[in-house]
């Protein structure tokens, strides 16, 4: 993919998510202006609640424009990664603001069970409701189907909030319906139980942002593609420490090991690894910054063997999901090769020590090396 190319790629998803919220902001504008209107006129606290939820929306929406505005900027000498990362922040303020209000609805329906006020419904009234439901629901899975196309954190949060305003809006128009029939006023306890739905929505909105911050662990299909393109490659025997860097969405610096036989030269290694980062972003748009080498041994007429014992140590570890970058070397009496121990090990120190010291009793001659690797991606 040309430099030309991915800047059009940014452009047309950074028009996608503006546009899309622009649609998101005039939308919550109009119905919060009726719900406030029939809400005071109704004495309704559920619908001035929902009101207020779609002013929340509108602000949600005007938060993704900042984002990716910011997260748009041009890499700079503070910033050489550029400012993808923004779009998580945004991400993260959206999920506030449904945390937010969540618990103020929650305040709200409490005061209302304590101090009741008797609702007044009208055929107006119902017929907005209905509108606003089925709004609600539109512009909600408009919002996720857009944010998925485009991979915006920012626009699924805000969809998935939009869909949750719609159920609110349902349990209102179903405690209209129960007061017009039965005359029972459940509006404060349907809004208590939609109060805590968004309270979990919102921790969890919080929850999936904060961990992409930290670093989460890239998609396993993600992973798999790439590693898929890099072995496409006659001269790559196996793709290994796959490590993906996240930038934001869409945004990945990365490394990984590759391994070869050991009689290729210099240049044919330096050639490889040029056409392999050139396939990479051509096919995957991410940037390998880094491709190490593991040389297979085709010389050593023993290397096999060793290799073939030292597996069979291996298989009393359940929690060993690997091995790679097996080098063994007779002239200089050197083993080294790379192991993969899963998280779920107590001690993912102790299994390789516990493997050095087999190996060493059944090479007591040789300097053993081994290193302990995680499993960053999907193996």
């Amino acid at each position: 993919m040309s430099n030309d190319l991915a800047k059009d790629k940014g452009f047309n998803r950074n028009q996608r998510i503006i546009k899309t919220s622009i649609i998101g902001i005039l939308t919550n504008a109009f119905l919060a202006t009726f719900k406030v209107i029939v809400g005071i006129a109704s004495h309704s606290l559920a619908i001035i609640l929902d009101a207020v939820n779609n002013l929340s929306d509108a602000a949600s929406s005007i938060i993704t424009i900042i984002g990716t505005k910011l997260a748009n900027k041009k890499p700079d000498k503070e910033h050489p990664y550029g400012h993808g990362r923004v779009e998580y922040l945004s991400a993260m303020l959206i999920g506030v603001l449904v945390l937010y209000a969540g618990i103020t609805s929650f305040t709200e329906a409490v005061k209302k069970i304590l101090h009741p006020e008797v609702p007044s419904y009208t055929t107006p009234t119902l017929i907005i409701i209905v509108v606003a439901i089925l709004t609600k629901i539109f512009l909600g899975r408009y919002f996720k189907k857009v944010g998925e196309e485009v991979n915006s954190e920012s626009l699924q949060n805000s969809g998935q909030d939009a869909l949750m305003d719609s159920v609110i809006t349902l349990s209102t128009l179903v405690a209209a319906a129960l007061f017009l029939w039965k005359g029972w006023n459940l509006e404060a306890y349907f809004s208590i139980v939609i109060s805590v739905y968004i309270i979990k929505s919102g921790y969890e909105m919080l929850q999936e942002t904060i961990s992409e911050l930290l670093g989460k662990r890239v998609d396993a299909k993600l992973a798999l593609d790439i590693k898929e393109t890099v072995n496409s490659f006659d001269e790559v025997l196996g793709t290994y420490d796959l490590i993906l860097h996240n930038y934001g969405p869409d945004t990945y610096n990365g490394s990984c090991h590759i391994e070869v036989k050991d009689t290729l030269s210099v240049e044919e290694l330096d050639n490889l690894s040029r056409h392999i980062t050139t396939e990479v972003y051509k096919k995957h748009h991410i940037i390998l910054t880094a491709i190490g080498i593991y040389s297979r041994n085709t010389q050593d007429v023993n290397a096999k063997s060793a290799k073939e014992n030292i597996e069979n140590i291996l298989k009393d570890y359940p929690d060993v999901l690997q091995l790679h970058g097996f080098n063994f070397n007779s002239e200089h009496r050197e083993i080294r090769f790379d192991v993969v121990v899963g998280f779920e090990a107590d001690s993912r120190e102790k299994v390789v020590e516990d493997i050095y010291h087999r190996v060493c009793n059944l090479y007591p001659n040789y300097n053993v090396q081994i290193t302990l690797d995680s499993d960053f991606s999907e193996i």
